[in-house]
């Protein structure tokens, strides 16, 4: 049941996630350039815990017996061999998508407290260095847990409940704490601090839209200035909400694991650990699934992909019927009949005649030529 669930989740994110890329990589109407790389880089950091993260682990899982499990649960030569890369890997793309949801965050705030700088504070340079720096400072911050040996700063062990490789964060609590102080902190803290100003700056313009008169309303520029304001006011406190929700469960088993030494329920350790890979299922809808301008993109792009197709069955359908004269002519080919071609041709001429009959009766009709 395990396997099928991460199986499910990671094919349900793999597949919204490679629609985002495809779409997010074409032009979207209202995304500048520096919004689209910023979520595309969410999209990418997003894809990868589904592409990366579930066949990893799962392979680990799968491929070992019960005894190598037991021996990858209790750590030593067996659990660096087999989990320490699988878990550096999780790790890093772990903490890349959350660098990446901050990413966006940040450029949002941007966005709409400094409209008139935007291009300054955010020019395209700067928006390629934030996100090259959301992908290589989890490499080098995790660098030492990929180390193996008398060099490993961390051990690492599988945990047979949630199918996962993972850090002991326990075995060095300052490292542990350090990577918590510089990935999860800063990240959780920026994307709280800008969604809720975000949704505070939202509400109070939908508040400040409600005073206009009746006769003011409507007028379709403030309008639609107050719908739109409405919407972003119930979308970015679910964001932060939501974020936690994904998140906090993990951090949270992580630390009682570390400083208790013990395993809470298998099934909580199984949901808290896989809980942060559907925040990209939850990421593609919140960020893209209820915009507008990318829905009317998808189906531009999804109607380019399909008219080659399109066009393909509409030239085999439907099929093209015989006519009557290459039935009478097939007919006439296959007659066994030696004078079945001369009553074809009686019959052609009597029509013949037949029309020119009626066309002498029409003439008659008519009268004589008034010339």
């Amino acid at each position: 049941m395990k396997v099928s669930i991460v199986c499910a989740l990671g094919l349900l994110v793999t597949v919204a996630n490679g629609t985002v890329i495809v779409v997010v990589a074409s032009s979207v109407s209202g995304w500048s350039h520096s919004s689209r790389l910023a979520l595309l880089s969410l999209a990418l950091a997003d894809a990868a815990l589904a592409v990366l993260v579930v066949p990893l682990n799962l392979y680990v899982g799968l491929a070992t017996g019960p005894m190598a499990k037991e021996r990858l649960a209790e750590g030593g030569e067996g659990a660096s061999s087999y989990c320490r890369p699988v878990a550096f890997v999780n790790s890093t793309i772990f903490s890349t998508s959350l660098y990446s949801l901050a990413g966006v965050s940040l450029e949002r705030y941007v966005a709409v407290f400094f409209p008139l700088h935007y291009s300054r504070l955010l020019s395209r340079k700067r928006v390629a260095w934030l996100i090259a720096m959301a992908w290589l400072v989890p490499v080098i911050i995790l660098a030492p847990l990929a180390m193996p040996g008398p060099l490993a700063v961390l051990q690492v062990r599988f945990s047979s409940a949630a199918l996962l490789c993972e850090p002991d964060y326990g075995s060095n609590m300052a490292y542990s704490l350090l990577i918590l102080g510089t990935i999860f902190c800063p990240a959780a803290g920026l994307i709280t601090f800008a969604n809720l100003r975000l949704w505070m700056a939202a509400r109070s313009q939908r508040q400040r839209s409600k005073g206009i008169t009746l006769a003011e309303k409507g007028s379709g520029p403030k309008k639609l200035c107050s719908l739109q304001m409405d919407a972003a006011a119930r979308i970015l406190l679910p964001v932060v909400i939501a974020f936690y929700i994904c998140w906090t469960p993990c951090i949270a088993i992580i630390l009682y694991n570390s400083v208790t030494h013990k395993r809470v329920h298998e099934w909580a350790e199984f949901v808290a650990l896989w809980l942060p890979i559907g925040s990209g299922l939850l990421n593609c809808f919140v960020y893209f699934w209820v915009n507008r301008n990318f829905r009317q993109k998808l189906q531009k792009v999804s109607q380019a992909l399909c008219q080659p197709c399109c066009k393909a069955q509409q030239d085999q359908w439907p099929p093209r019927l015989p006519t009557l004269s290459a039935f009478v002519d097939g007919q006439k080919s296959l007659s066994p009949f030696p004078g079945s071609s001369r009553s074809t041709f009686s019959s052609s001429k009597n029509l013949r005649r037949c029309q020119e009959r009626d066309n002498i009766t029409d003439l008659q009709q008519q009268g004589p030529d008034p010339s």
